[in-house]
């Protein structure tokens, strides 16, 4: 039997393309809630397992019987400590080596990477470190945000989970050591993470807009003491400026504002609160930070 540790849409779109046929292997659907996102599916997840008579319960709902025959736990956009006693399959957001850690998607997407991927690996004591069993990689075109980013890979999730426990069921689950002198790391992300640096160039700061949008809460900028989040930018055709300053407001169009970026200009053309409203802005001279 096989426990299933779910959060967010690719678990629950994994859960939805599997064929049902392996429905009967699966014990329990452990279901993960996340408030630093706009929407965590946990829901969606709780009422798919209802529909499909899997039994489910919360993170916060796990006691000891859970385990009793479980053979193997997968865990798909897990954020928690899993316990090793019983074997335990990882879903990462790369191509491992390649970004080990935390928000790997996000920092590929940020880095403009031309591939993104999926990796099953073997749990291990050290973050992402274990055998590869299988990897699903998917060539990608910007701009791109990163609910896009989500929607292709999620399907990637989907055909490797079905995979993957086809191949526990018919027992040849083999797995590859990772090559260690192509290790790489992705640090974890809070929000001082999200407050866009004009001093980068106008490329970079419109990845990283689209690689924190919904359903994260959004890069942001400071104008005078206010928070303002920016969920859309496009870059703006440089000119010669003779005292460049990052961040400072160069045309005001009636359909935005064209800001300094350290090469680059971006224009923004809706800034919103946090409360996600919009605010309208009626001074020419601004300095974001």
């Amino acid at each position: 039997m096989i426990n299933i540790y779910v959060l967010g849409k690719k678990g629950l779109e994994s859960l939805e393309q599997l064929d049902s046929q392996w429905y009967p292997y699966l014990k329990t659907i452990i279901i993960g809630k996340d408030q630093e996102v706009q929407q965590d599916y946990s829901e969606d997840v709780e009422a798919f397992a209802q529909k499909n008579q899997i039994n489910s319960v919360l993170r916060t709902q796990v006691t000891p019987e859970i385990h009793d025959g479980v053979t193997l736990n997968i865990a798909i956009g897990w954020r928690w400590l899993l316990s090793l006693d019983i074997p335990l399959l990882v879903f990462h957001d790369s191509i491992l080596p390649k970004y080990r850690g935390f928000n790997p998607l996000v920092s590929a997407l940020i880095n403009g990477d031309s591939e993104i991927g999926v990796t099953a690996l073997h749990g291990t004591d050290e973050f992402d470190q274990g055998a590869i069993v299988a990897q699903r990689i998917l060539p990608i075109q910007y701009p791109i945000t990163i609910q896009k980013a989500i929607d292709l890979l999620a399907k990637e999730y989907a055909i490797l989970f079905q995979s993957v426990i086809q191949m526990h069921v018919e027992k040849n689950l083999t797995a590859t050591p990772q090559d260690e002198s192509k290790a790489t790391f992705s640090l974890w992300r809070d929000e001082e993470d999200y407050q866009i640096d004009w001093n980068q160039d106008s490329s970079y700061i419109k990845r990283m807009i689209d690689a924190v949008g919904f359903p994260y809460k959004g890069a942001y900028t400071v104008m005078e003491d206010s928070v303002l989040r920016i969920q859309n930018a496009e870059v703006y055709p440089d000119v010669t400026i003779v005292n460049r300053t990052p961040g400072k407001v160069l045309f005001k169009h009636p359909d935005g504002y064209v800001i300094v970026c350290g090469k680059g200009l971006l224009k923004v053309s809706t800034f919103y609160n946090e409360q996600n409203e919009i605010i309208t802005l009626s001074k020419f001279r601004i300095r974001f930070k």
